[in-house]
Order: C-alpha cells, then structure tokens, then sequence
C-alpha cells in the first residue's frame, strides 16, 4: 500500500532540523563544550536552504510570485544554488548574478542546476553597474515578471533563521546554550537566530565572524562605514563592502575578524580532526572559534554552539586543492603538503 511507504514528498521537506554534533579534538586545548550546527546537512548543503524557501513561500502567499514567473538573486554561490533547487521544484526560472571569487565548483553547480548565471567582477564597488548588485537590478528590470530576493535587504532573511534555525538551536540544547557563532555575509542567519536566542535568554553571547576586508566589525563598533576597511580577500559567504539592512546589529554582542590563509587552514584541519569536509566559511566560523578562545571568551560552563554552514564539495577547486593553497602562499612549508599527497603504486 503507498500509504506504507515512508517517503518525502520533494526534497524541499528536508529543509531544516540538522544535527548539532560536539566537535572534539579540534577544540581540546580550549575550555568549554563546543558543538557543531552542521547546515550542509540541508539538501541544497548549506544554510541558504532556509532563506530561500522562507522567502519564496512567503512571495507565493502574498501573491507576489505567480505561475511563470523568474527568480532573480545577487550570490555567492550557496544562496543561488537553494534558490535554483527551489525553482526546480516549484517551477520558476532562476537568473542569478555571481561574484566572480566564488568557486568554479559553486558556478558549475548553479549551471546544472538549472540556472542561467551571469559571473560579474568581485573586486568593484557595490555600486558599479558591473557589481552583482547592479547587474542583479538590472536584471530585474529587464525581466518580465520576475522577482528580485534581495536577501542583503529582505527583512525575511531574518524571519527565516527566528522561526527555524532559533528554535531548532534553543530545543537541541534545552536552553542551555551559552555562546552562538555564526559568521555575517547577509547577517540574516545570525541575526534571526539571535534575536530568537536573545528573546529566550538575553545573557546568550551572540558572536559574528566578519572578514579582514570588510566593513562589518567596524560598523557595528563605530556605527560608521569606513570604505578605507574594504579591500580584497578570499573568503566567500562572509563580510561584505556595504551594510546590509538584513543585519540587526543590535544583537550581536561581538565581531571578530579572520583572515583568508587560517580559514582555509581550519577547514582543511576540521576534515582531519572531526570527519567533517565542510566549506571555506565553516573555516572561517571555527577558526573565529579558535581565536576567541585564545583572548578567554570561553569557560569551562560554556556551551558553545557554532553555525557551520556549507559543504566542502564547492571548494574542491580552492581550499581542497593543493595547487590552489600552494598559489595563495597559504602552506608554510612542506610538511601539509607531504601529508596530502597521494602516492600512485604501479
């Protein structure tokens, strides 16, 4: 009988309700309990599974997303990849603009996908009609019946995380967390989930992991954004050259900043130690981890929860090639690289 049969109906009822695993020898020179919010889990692989199908449902409700219509997004690759996966199950097209730092892996992902991609110059001002912002407006324009996410303005990219990735972290903890990190790219995951954790119990430290290069950390101390921070790094999916309004700055309690050559080290360090092959900005998240640490963050009663929130099969070309770490100056000496290679017996 179908009846019987135990099975989901779409992929898109997987969203949501990933594990949080303890992350062990990674962290053992630190005190605290650390645990991992493994959003790869997802079955788009990342966090942006969430946003996207918050949002476009949200679109569909209002009756602002119609039969026929297009989906249009700036990313950097994970958020266009959720967006295409939702279109495809609901049967939008999908037109994303790309920053050319994301991966090739990320860029043939969207492709397969489904989506028609445009790869616009990472290294421009938001406001130059090359940026993928403006290529993303534009687009948007241009496009009959099409529907602009905007997730650096959407108010939803918060609504999103409280009402999913909040409550998930509260019960699987039974309220005892007392740390959450997450980095900010968009700053809707780690605003929804701290304003949520915050509305449970304000003593909650939420910590955001910003980028060298960013405006983030600077803005949220200062209140001003100083262009003089913005300069190019590597990293993707974290820190950003303008202040997005899906940010609530007032719930986050500290920034700390990480640079490109530790986030890739920590990433390729958490597949070793812990088993998990996760992404350049899960790196990142932990190795803020790592640093707050070090400066006495953390206690022996802290339980600290860390979003990790990709997959490491989108850097296959970056921070898991070898040759790519080599070219970035990001091997101090040989001694990763003999560990990594492959010896072939003929």
């Amino acid at each position: 009988m179908k009846e019987n049969i135990r099975a989901y109906n779409n992929v898109l009822e997987l969203i949501g309700d990933t594990p949080l695993v303890k992350l062990n020898s990674i962290m053992n020179d630190f005190p605290g309990n650390f645990y991992a919010k493994i959003e790869s889990f997802n079955p788009g692989h990342s966090t942006k599974d969430r946003i996207a199908l918050y949002i476009i449902e949200e679109a569909e409700r209002k009756g602002i997303l119609k039969p026929g219509s297009t989906i249009i997004e700036t990313t950097s690759g994970n958020t266009g990849f959720s967006l295409a996966m939702v279109s495809v199950i609901k049967g939008y097209d999908c037109i994303l603009a790309v920053s050319s730092k994301s991966s090739n892996d990320k860029i043939d992902m969207l492709k397969n996908m489904g989506a028609k991609v445009y790869v616009c110059p990472a290294h421009v001002s938001a406001d130059d009609p090359r940026s993928y912002y403006q290529v993303a407006k534009r687009l948007h324009e241009e496009t009959e019946n099409s529907v602009y996410i905007n997730q650096y303005f959407n108010q939803l990219n918060i609504d999103a995380h409280y009402n999913s990735m909040g409550p998930e972290i509260w019960n699987q903890t039974n309220g005892l967390i007392t740390h959450l990190v997450a980095c900010c790219g968009t700053g809707g995951t780690i605003s929804g989930t701290g304003r949520y954790l915050k509305e449970k119990n304000n003593d909650i430290r939420i910590l955001g992991i910003d980028a060298y290069g960013s405006v983030l950390k600077k803005y949220h101390e200062t209140r001003e954004f100083d262009k003089d921070e913005i300069y190019p790094y590597r990293i993707e999916g974290l820190g950003k050259n303008l202040i997005p309004t899906a940010t609530d700055f007032d719930v986050i309690d500290k920034f700390e900043k990480v640079n490109d050559e530790d986030s890739a080290l920590t990433a390729r360090e958490l597949v070793r130690k812990e088993g998990m092959f996760l992404g350049y900005t899960s790196g990142a998240a932990l190795q803020g981890v790592k640093q707050m640490a070090m400066q006495g963050e953390f206690d022996e009663n802290s339980n600290v929860i860390v979003i990790l929130p990709d997959h490491g099969s989108r850097y296959m070309s970056k921070v898991y090639s070898d040759d790519w770490m080599t070219e970035q100056g990001f091997f101090d000496g040989q001694n990763e690289l003999e560990e990594m290679k492959v010896e072939f017996i003929k």
